[in-house]
């Protein structure tokens, strides 16, 4: 029985049998750790600045400049400038004391205090959050809804030997019934799997 229940989703239900036999037994964590300088660069370190080395290893190169910034630019032939990441500016960063980083619940205290004569109260005030795209949400008729669900019914996702389809059509015959909380939970999944079957489709993968 997969579990699509109080807004949460197993994602493993969804992976097939012979994907999930393959790598079950990987320690993801032991592997990061095993290519990073922990002893060097993590231990008796300040715990933000722990988290900002290990961010700079693994989600910005392989996510944000992979995925959103360099690596989708360079392949439409755009070529973009990430002024923050300048060499100079990330020195001038990592000899600063962690109060200039961080300070209470506000990130990034020095830029935005730097910025505070630009900008407007309101902006000033704002919490730091993420720019992302609004959950699709189960809107039957609309396109984009029926783009999914035409997608991951199709014969040709049944091909893609990461998924489970018999557990992926499950999930989307009970998208009708879930609240408005639990079709933002699965709106991720939704998502990594429509972007399987399109990456799929054109590179054969």
């Amino acid at each position: 029985m997969h579990v699509f229940s109080e807004g949460f989703i197993k994602n493993s239900t969804l992976y097939s049998q012979d994907f999930i036999s393959q790598f079950h037994q990987m320690n993801a964590y032991r592997n990061l750790f095993n290519a990073l300088d922990v002893q060097g660069q993590l231990t008796n370190r300040d715990p933000v600045n722990q988290s900002l080395y290990l961010w700079s290893k693994t989600i910005l190169p392989n996510y944000l400049l992979r995925m959103l910034g360099d690596g989708v630019e360079m392949a439409h032939s755009i070529e973009g400038r990430l002024p923050f990441l300048d060499h100079k500016v990330v020195e001038l960063v990592v000899s600063m004391p962690v109060s200039l980083k961080i300070r209470g619940v506000t990130e990034k205290y020095v830029l935005k205090e730097a910025a505070k004569p630009f900008i407007t109260e309101s902006m000033y005030q704002r919490q730091k959050h993420p720019f992302l795209a609004p959950p699709s949400m189960f809107k039957p008729n609309e396109p984009f809804q029926q783009l999914i669900q035409d997608t991951l019914r199709s014969s040709n996702m049944s091909k893609i030997p990461f998924y489970n389809q018999v557990a992926v059509i499950e999930l989307l015959d009970y998208l009708p019934k879930m609240d408005k909380k639990g079709l933002s939970t699965v709106d991720i999944a939704l998502m990594k799997m429509l972007s399987t079957y399109f990456l799929q489709e054109r590179f054969g993968m």
